[in-house]
């Protein structure tokens, strides 16, 4: 503790204090190639920080969630509907909840690459029939 205790109260104030950073604009055009190269990296930090800050908060910075969550089940429908009867089920009956199944509405285990690609956890529906 006493390690982060002393850069957070002496190392990194000792070293802002040390950037040539000028008290005015016309300072800026005066600065040597050593002073804008030690200028470098508490501007990259800062701007890499930015730049998460704003992927992270921003609507702009993150990519658009996807509109459809049906791809390709029965596109020509207005609404999805599968009716299937209990009677039907002999033992045990495993549906998709994913929406990537190519054996709809049945699970074919394709929410495994689903859960992979977009960091997500759905998994099927699965209906048992009491003996």
């Amino acid at each position: 503790m006493e390690l982060v205790s002393h850069l957070i109260k002496v190392s990194v104030p000792n070293y802002l204090a040390g950037l040539p950073i000028p008290d005015s604009i016309g300072g800026w055009f005066r600065l040597g190639v050593r002073d804008w190269a030690a200028l470098i990296p508490p501007t990259a930090l800062l701007a890499g920080f930015s730049y998460m800050t704003y992927r992270a908060f921003c609507p702009h910075g993150r990519p658009p969630p996807s509109k459809s969550i049906n791809s390709k089940i029965q596109k020509h429908s207005n609404k999805v509907v599968d009716t299937i009867d209990v009677e039907d089920i002999t033992e045990k009956a495993v549906f998709c909840r994913c929406w990537k199944s190519e054996n709809w509405p049945y699970c074919d285990g394709s929410h495994g690459t689903h859960n992979k690609e977009n960091c997500d956890n759905v998994g099927p529906l699965v209906v048992t029939k009491k003996k």
